[in-house]
């Protein structure tokens, strides 16, 4: 934590190096995520669009941007969409580093933007990864992890299965992370209500029946970390509802959630490989925050940790399992992104092999990762893991299972075993 009470982000580490060498950057993300303070670490000027009054100041004044000392960040920049056109062009006359922080929580309504590739360079945050909420000392890195040196793995920590089951309803939002169990719900309720009462009519829809969307949330919200069909999730309606949204309704809610950076999708994984060439290609479903989901589904910490429980029947445990594997999905985005890699998925047309996360770089190195809310491993829960390492030996360049236990290891089989507190960027 810095001297002003800022805590630094994984982002940071990113922006350290590459602000310096680009004269504009954008940060996108969902609302409350902390883009506003990151940016303000590095700026001399602030713009805040949210204000009405800036934002007429800004749409009244086109050289204004090009007056303001820099760097200057200008925030909820979607409010203003010229703004960035207006960036690209000063940029086009002046490349010099460090002018321009752009951060947004949606995507501009009805404006086409040039690209402002080269010129905007642009960085996704995402809400608190487990490394950046401090459970523990992380010991384990991604970047060594997709590394040919076969990284040692090592470490300890005191973090239990309960502690993962309440940071999933703690969430990744800052600022209720500080609040109590009932407060936090109440603004995680207040948030899902803005997204539906407004946020939905500031991208240009009206919502006429607030109960189809919020039915469709949940549908969402009961499909974590599956790959089941969005004609499934728009079935899935509150008590009461007769019919659920038509297709073209769906695919409006589907849109509109992403440009708010409300979905975070796992796409399937396609490699270049003839071997691997009958794979499926439905994404796998999650929202920004795991609490989102959870509170959608009135799940607390009480209840989802009941569902550990032995005598717990399977559905249960499994739903537990999908919010377990919820979190491990938050973290490892923003671990990939920090590497210049992506998250994706895998599972053969056949369903007989299916990997729960590949982290890669393009079709070059690639990590194969297994979800296990467990602590023990066995060889039952690394098969899949070793096919995949014999199907590609050459492309994949580690295998790890991601668990709740307290020690990290490697196995004889070469399988790293990382407690999800220990692994960071």
């Amino acid at each position: 934590m810095t001297m002003n009470g800022y805590q630094r982000r994984i982002i940071d580490e990113t922006l350290d190096e590459l602000f310096p060498s680009f004269a504009a950057i954008s940060i996108d993300g969902a609302r409350a995520i902390g883009k506003t303070s990151t940016g303000r670490q590095r700026a001399k000027t602030i713009l805040d669009l949210d204000l009405p009054e800036m934002r007429e100041l800004i749409s009244a004044d086109p050289k204004y941007l090009s007056r303001v000392d820099t760097p200057v960040l200008i925030d909820e920049w979607q409010h203003v969409p010229e703004v960035w056109d207006r960036v690209r062009r000063l940029v086009d006359s002046d490349s010099t580093g460090e002018r321009f922080i752009l951060a947004g929580s949606a995507a501009p309504v009805g404006t086409h933007l040039h690209s402002g590739a080269g010129r905007i360079i642009r960085f996704r945050m995402r809400p608190l990864s487990i490394a950046e909420r401090s459970l523990a000392t992380p010991t384990v890195r991604v970047r060594d992890l997709l590394s040919a040196d076969t990284p040692d793995i090592h470490g300890s920590s005191d973090v239990e299965l309960r502690d993962y089951v309440r940071e999933i309803t703690a969430s990744g939002f800052p600022q209720p992370r500080q609040m109590t169990d009932r407060a936090r719900s109440v603004w995680l309720d207040d948030y899902i209500e803005r997204v539906i009462s407004h946020d939905f009519t500031e991208q240009g829809h009206r919502i006429r029946q607030p109960k189809l969307l919020r039915g469709w949330l949940r549908g969402y919200a009961s499909a974590t970390a599956s790959a089941t069909t969005f004609a499934k999730i728009g079935a899935s309606l509150d008590p009461g509802e007769p019919t659920g949204p038509t297709k073209k309704t769906s695919i409006t809610y589907r849109n509109v959630l992403s440009s708010l950076y409300l979905l975070d999708q796992v796409d399937a994984w396609s490699p270049n490989q003839k071997i691997l060439s009958r794979t499926a290609l439905a994404p796998k479903h999650f929202l920004a925050d795991p609490a989102l989901s959870a509170r959608l589904l009135g799940l607390n910490e009480a209840k989802l940790m009941s569902a550990a429980a032995p005598a717990t029947n399977t559905g249960d445990r499994a739903r537990l399992g999908a919010f377990f594997e919820a979190l491990v999905a938050l973290s490892l985005q923003t671990y990939a992104a920090a590497n210049d890699a992506k998250v994706s998925h895998f599972r053969d047309h056949d369903g007989r092999h299916e990997i729960d996360f590949i982290i890669h770089r393009g079709d070059a190195e690639a990590v194969g990762i297994e979800v296990k809310l467990k602590s023990a491993i066995t060889d039952r829960d690394v098969r899949h893991l070793l096919w995949l390492k014999k199907s590609l030996p050459d492309h994949i360049v580690d295998l790890v299972v991601i668990n709740t236990g307290t020690h990290a290891y490697r196995r004889q089989d070469g399988v790293a075993v990382i407690p999800l507190a220990l692994l960071t960027a």
